[in-house]
């Protein structure tokens, strides 16, 4: 299959709903939750993945679109190596907000493999999965090569649109006659329809393909799917990748229009002051991913202690100054802002804090101060 067929999907009426959120309370677009299940000093995995369960519980009371986890690898800070491990968990304790990756890095993957992981979750969680797919490995070279079994990484990359094919083509089981893997069946999936007495559910997880430049945007907006970009930690090229999105959009079974979401770093506290602290150990936690010494996200007493070099200093200073951070007040302020500047259709919020009770208490903060009202029947 050509890089730029069109993706097919079903034309099930209720696949723009499954990718189009509602804007709850008086917040300008649906707001949603990326977590990165963020491990501090002195914290375990186990700590960090109730944590997501807390979240989640959260975020579907108060009426967040959807939640997503992120690949990651060989950072003892991230506990998202497994984004269909942690999904699977989540939707046991979840019953009707959208679980889904931002994302799967899909050249670490056979995409078979990740059609049925998905597939697997889809039956779990009947008509409520996202698959997100990124082009990136989602850790350095070394680990990267390790993943895929070779040093070849650039070939990984480039290969992106055939392997995004091949996924789904898996996910619809369409492969044409004469084709090697035609024959080849991702279960769970659309053959169990057509086997004797066979049932299946009319849903797929939605595709969307997720970037930091203007590489996934083009080839998004070519084929017609939805578009996640990480403007928190690629700002500088948020605007022109979502410009390049919306010119490059051609109209498909799945989308008549575009619809991209921005993944935004957002600590709100009832302390002003303890959000700057937090925001500065998170901060040099990045400047230890950086320069390649990842590890726990380190306390806030730490990050105050540490004397940073003038070079990490400006690296500090640059990176905060994307993650909108404060009060509860500053942080609406600044996520009104930043919509009105990219014209995004979702905002998709991720906190980054030593402290996990403070990340939930950021979602609450946000949900209250948008007037997202509580479900008791969560």
């Amino acid at each position: 299959m050509a890089a730029d067929d069109e993706v097919r999907g079903t034309t099930d009426e209720t696949r723009g709903d499954e990718i189009r959120g509602t804007a709850q309370g008086t917040a300008p677009v649906p707001l949603s939750v990326l977590d990165l299940v963020t491990v501090g000093a002195g914290r375990t995995a186990t700590d960090a993945l109730r944590t997501s369960v807390k979240i989640a519980k959260l975020a579907e009371s108060r009426g967040f679109h959807r939640y997503w986890v992120a690949e990651h690898h060989s950072m003892p800070g991230v506990a998202s190596s497994s984004p269909a491990v942690i999904l699977a968990h989540l939707a046991a304790h979840t019953d009707r907000i959208r679980l889904g990756s931002g994302g799967v890095m899909l050249p670490n993957h056979a995409p078979l493999v990740i059609a049925e992981q998905f597939g697997t979750l889809e039956a779990l969680a009947p008509g409520r999965v996202d698959l997100g797919l990124g082009r990136a490995p989602g850790t350095d070279g070394a680990t990267a090569a390790a993943l895929r079994r070779t040093d070849r990484l650039n070939e990984g990359a480039d290969d992106f649109p055939e392997q995004l094919a091949e996924l789904t083509r898996f996910l619809d089981d369409d492969f044409p006659s004469g084709h090697p893997y035609a024959r080849i069946h991702a279960v769970p999936g659309p053959i169990q329809s057509t086997s004797p007495g066979g049932v299946q559910s009319p849903h797929r997880p939605p595709i969307w393909l997720l970037g930091s430049s203007g590489f996934s945007a083009r080839l998004a907006g070519m084929l017609g799917l939805p578009f996640a970009f990480a403007h928190h930690f690629s700002a500088q090229n948020t605007i022109p990748a979502l410009d390049l999105y919306r010119e490059s959009f051609r109209p498909s079974a799945v989308l008549d229009a575009p619809y991209a979401l921005i993944g935004v770093s957002a600590l709100a506290t009832d302390d002003e002051k303890e959000a700057r602290r937090q925001v500065l150990a998170a901060a040099l936690n990045m400047v230890r991913l950086r320069t390649g010494r990842p590890g726990l996200v380190p306390t806030p007493e730490e990050a105050e202690a540490y004397e940073f070099s003038p070079m990490e200093r400006e690296f500090i200073t640059s990176w905060n100054a994307n993650v909108i951070h404060g009060t509860v007040d500053e942080v609406r302020t600044g996520l009104d802002d930043l919509q009105k500047r990219t014209g995004a259709d979702e905002l998709m919020l991720t906190s980054h804090a030593h402290n996990g009770d403070l990340r939930l208490r950021s979602y609450e903060l946000i949900a209250d101060a948008y007037g997202l009202t509580v479900d008791q029947e969560a």
